[in-house]
């Protein structure tokens, strides 16, 4: 083996070893799938900001994944990002999810806005990581089912809700000024990049931008259960 390959042999075994305390730490369970960086392309610039608490990496091609190295690794209670020197660790049952559009070579893209354990937002593009199609179904359905048997619970307590601008009750569901009782409302979508609702028979476009909606794919699954609409609830346009 050349000392190059011996030298990238001994960074990924620090790098696992790192990973795996950082999931150790969090109490997220069995590693289930692993899914590396995409390789940047050529020509690729890169420029850090900041905002709102929101650290990111804007890039001209993908995100901050293409980094040598990086890797999303997916366990059974949440999953862990590795970028550059960082490895942040996230729990499905306490996470925020926040769907949003960004840059990228190709314009604009889908990406996931995470809060991990430390409560530091991280943000993962559909171009950042291989099989995008995989991990994104997947975070998502996990955050899902971890936390909607809580929501329910507390539901059925008399608790009221908030999803960012949306709440719900386990009677009512409302934004703003409307208020709808579960049993008028037939579906639930995302048109337009804003929260829209069938119900007695008519749409209301609700001023409820999605992207402003935290864990969407929570409230979703909620209303699904809550409105008794079938399968046509909780469709966000993914």
């Amino acid at each position: 083996m050349s000392g190059g390959a011996a030298s990238r042999g001994r960074d990924e075994e620090l790098l696992l070893a790192r990973i795996s305390a950082a999931a150790g730490r969090a109490r997220l369970g069995r590693r289930r799938a692993t899914y590396r960086a995409l390789p940047a392309e050529p020509g690729t610039r890169w420029a850090a900001t900041a905002g709102a608490g929101l650290r990111r990496l804007l890039r001209t091609g993908g995100g901050p994944a293409a980094r040598a190295g990086a890797r999303l690794d997916l366990y059974e209670q949440g999953m862990t990002a590795a970028v550059g020197k960082q490895i942040h660790a996230v729990r499905f049952d306490t996470t925020v999810v926040r769907r949003r559009r960004v840059l990228s070579s190709r314009g604009v893209t889908r990406a996931l806005v995470l809060v991990d354990v430390d409560g530091e937002r991280i943000v993962l593009r559909c171009g950042d990581f291989g099989r995008p199609e995989e991990w994104w179904a997947e975070i998502r359905r996990a955050v899902v089912d971890a936390q909607v048997p809580r929501a329910l619970a507390a539901l059925r307590r008399g608790a009221r809700l908030a999803f960012g601008p949306v709440w719900i009750t386990g009677d009512e569901v409302g934004s703003g000024g409307t208020v709808l009782r579960w049993a008028q409302v037939q579906r639930i979508e995302v048109r337009n990049g804003f929260v829209a609702v069938r119900a007695t028979g008519r749409w209301q476009v609700w001023a409820a931008a999605a992207s402003g909606v935290p864990n969407l794919c929570v409230f979703h699954a909620l209303a699904e259960r809550l409105a008794g609409a079938g399968a046509g609830a909780g469709r966000d346009g993914d």
